[in-house]
């Protein structure tokens, strides 16, 4: 092998280190790798000092991060976090005479996260040095998340409204508001509205148009939601907008109209709430859809009146218990004649669910998001924060909800 290929190699291989700012860190933590340049001798004397020193833990939000040269200068510095595979630049500064590197004054590091710094420094006889550190920052003793509807990936009605409701109070309310950024194509006016400290919800003034794509993204990590109280998510999550289905439950008239994109699809017989537990008034959305579940009145406030183990294609439509489900134990001639209920809307089924009934059929046909309205009521209107009822809020007073207004 000749010296020039020799040299040529070597070359390649110190080209290659540098453009990885990659370096291993001496036994006693400050020394470095020094990278000579071919030709020249090494510098054993270059020394680059990073603060916070290697493998350090819990490191303020505020630093303070430095790199330092008592002779030379800094040439590169690359301070990095690193999270699930993916790379975020601090932005920072080498000063005039070369001799340090920080942070620029705005900077602030995220918390509970891990930090490479990669540095390469030239001596006054163009003779390199590299060096590689790690650090992480503190974690928070107090953490808040936001647990949201509707799920990543999902279909939904166009009555859909995102919703996020947090594990504890949120007093920073337009702080964590702005981290959270709902955008939709088409693209339309989205606006958040706080019910109370732990609740956010975002709707735009009208229903969404069938095939809208949704996207959700999540910066809350680090963001102080209360004192000392800091996000930890970020995160991107995105829904489509399907077909519009829009049901007009008659209590007066025990029917539901359903429209499919405008055109009625069928008019059905109900049941709704009794003379004394009357169903609300309003606009409601589908939160849950369960197949078959248990509906017992203790848990809603009506005592041991009735405990049904077995209750088919069941719809929830209000936190408060509020559904539209099949009902087998009514006489069929109930249906379209009378209201019996607790405050549900019943549709005419069979013991085991029948897929057949109206209320089978109906619930095949339902998506998470889709709006059921009920009117002539001898009851309120639903409140707004019952369920995803927002939509029962004009928009006025709903952008006036905004942390951000």
């Amino acid at each position: 092998m000749t010296l020039v290929w020799k040299r040529a190699r070597y070359a390649l291989a110190v080209a290659g280190l540098l453009a990885g700012l990659v370096g291993c860190t001496a036994p006693d933590g400050e020394g470095g790798i020094d990278i000579g340049l071919p030709g020249k001798a090494r510098a054993p004397g270059d020394v680059i000092r990073v603060s916070p020193e290697d493998g350090s833990r819990g490191l303020p939000a505020e630093g303070p991060v430095e790199v330092t040269v008592d002779s030379g200068r800094l040439e590169r510095v690359s301070v990095v976090q690193v999270e699930d595979g993916r790379r975020a630049q601090v932005a920072g500064e080498i000063s005039a005479d070369g001799l340090r590197w920080r942070p620029r004054p705005e900077t602030r590091l995220a918390l509970a996260a891990k930090y490479t710094v990669d540095a390469v420094a030239l001596d006054a006889h163009g003779r390199r040095s590299a060096r590689h550190t790690t650090f992480t920052t503190v974690v928070p003793e107090s953490r808040f998340i936001g647990y949201f509807k509707p799920e990543n990936r999902s279909t939904v009605g166009t009555g859909m409204i995102v919703s996020f409701g947090f594990n504890m109070p949120i007093e920073n309310r337009a702080a964590v508001e702005r981290a959270i950024r709902v955008t939709s194509v088409p693209p339309v006016e989205v606006v958040g509205h706080w019910f109370g400290k732990e609740r956010l919800d975002f709707r735009p003034a009208t229903y969404w148009r069938p095939g809208t794509e949704v996207t959700v993204e999540l910066g809350l990590r680090d963001v102080e939601g209360a004192p000392g109280v800091y996000g930890i998510q970020r995160k991107t999550i995105g829904f489509t907008v399907g077909r519009s289905q829009v049901s007009l439950v008659d209590a007066a008239a025990h029917t539901m109209e359903v429209r499919r994109d405008g055109d009625v699809l069928a008019t059905l017989p109900i049941t709704a709430g009794a003379p004394k537990t009357t169903t609300y008034n309003g606009k409601m959305v589908v939160t849950e859809l369960y197949d078959v579940t248990r509906m017992n009145g203790a848990t809603v406030g009506f005592g041991g009146e009735y405990d049904i183990k077995d209750v088919p294609h069941a719809i929830r439509l209000t936190e408060s218990g509020t559904f539209l489900h099949g009902n087998y134990w009514a006489d069929p001639s109930t249906f379209g004649s009378a209201n019996v209920s607790h405050g549900c809307v019943g549709l005419r089924d069979d013991k085991g669910g029948s897929a057949e009934s109206p209320a089978g059929w109906f619930f095949e046909r339902t998506l998470i998001g889709d709006v059921v309205e009920v009117v002539n009521s001898r009851d309120r209107k639903v409140a707004p924060d019952n369920g995803l009822g927002g939509w029962n809020m004009e928009w006025n007073r709903w952008k006036a909800g905004s942390a951000l207004s």
